[in-house]
């Protein structure tokens, strides 16, 4: 049985992870790269599966842009700036009203 006070410190934790992880990596179209560029990206960056990578990839195309990475802002910052370096179009997104 857990006293007040660890209920309360377990609930504040799973809130403040929970808080960190309301981050995404939002992958928007161009008329610049391939395919094949942005499949090799995201499974060389983002760590997908090839059919992740497709279907993030065809998601992209056909929508104009697609959340293709959540998890927490300090993880996925480099992982967001690499895509920008490599030439692709993202940026880092606060998910919620936080």
């Amino acid at each position: 049985m857990w006293s007040n006070k660890e209920l309360a410190a377990e609930v504040e934790a799973i809130l403040s992870d929970q808080s960190a992880r309301n981050w995404s990596i939002v992958l928007y179209n161009d008329d610049v790269n391939t395919f094949d560029w942005v499949i090799d990206c995201l499974v060389k960056y983002c760590n997908h599966d090839l059919v992740q990578a497709e279907q993030c990839a065809y998601f992209v195309h056909t929508k104009g842009k697609y959340t293709v990475k959540y998890g927490e802002k300090i993880k996925l910052k480099p992982i967001c700036d690499t895509l920008i370096e490599k030439g692709l179009s993202a940026s880092l997104e606060k998910i919620g009203n936080e």
